[in-house]
């Protein structure tokens, strides 16, 4: 079987929907896209979902940042991009706020446990309640949660499922074991 990073080359992202949520085909799976006015809202795996799909609003801001989402997962996937670039606007608890955006921290090409990610918002006792944030991030990808691993090296949880995960810290160049 082919390399991840040889079926990205060969992968064109394919933009199903437009409007309020939008599908993009990616090397791990459908993406499913949602945004409004100030941002985007979700990225999530389309085939992993636990929840009702989310909506956008439909305006065309949104729609606009979608398009930007969609170029900037392509360069991504074929290996041209490894920073996001994008206005997110992600609902969520203030603690939810503060581990996603230390995820947001995590280099490309890295990981940190979830004991680390604990110590780095300043909460070392928190580590279950961090793994609970990280959970449920509502902007994989762009916002790093398969950066994070058990304190054993090993894959943990992941939305889009442990083999996305894998697949998407290999993309990286990522040596978690």
């Amino acid at each position: 079987m082919a390399s991840l990073a040889v079926l990205c080359r060969h992968v064109a992202l394919e933009r199903i929907g437009v409007g309020m949520k939008r599908i993009v085909k990616s090397p791990v799976g459908d993406i499913l896209l949602a945004a409004n006015r100030s941002g985007l809202t979700h990225l999530l795996f389309a085939d992993h979902l636990r929840v009702t799909p989310p909506q956008g609003d439909g305006s065309t801001e949104a729609g606009k940042i979608m398009d930007t989402a969609e170029v900037q997962l392509k360069e991504y996937f074929v290996g041209q991009r490894q920073i996001f670039d994008l206005p997110l606007f992600p609902h969520g608890t203030d603690f939810q706020l503060e581990v996603w955006q230390a995820l947001g921290r995590i280099p490309f090409g890295e990981t940190v446990s979830y004991q680390t990610l604990a110590s780095n918002i300043g909460r070392p006792q928190a580590v279950r309640a961090v793994g609970a944030a990280n959970g449920a991030n509502p902007i994989s990808i762009v916002v790093p949660c398969h950066r994070v691993i058990g304190k054993n090296g090993r894959l943990t949880g992941f939305g889009g499922g442990l083999q996305a995960k894998a697949d998407l810290l290999k993309l990286e160049g990522a040596d978690w074991l």
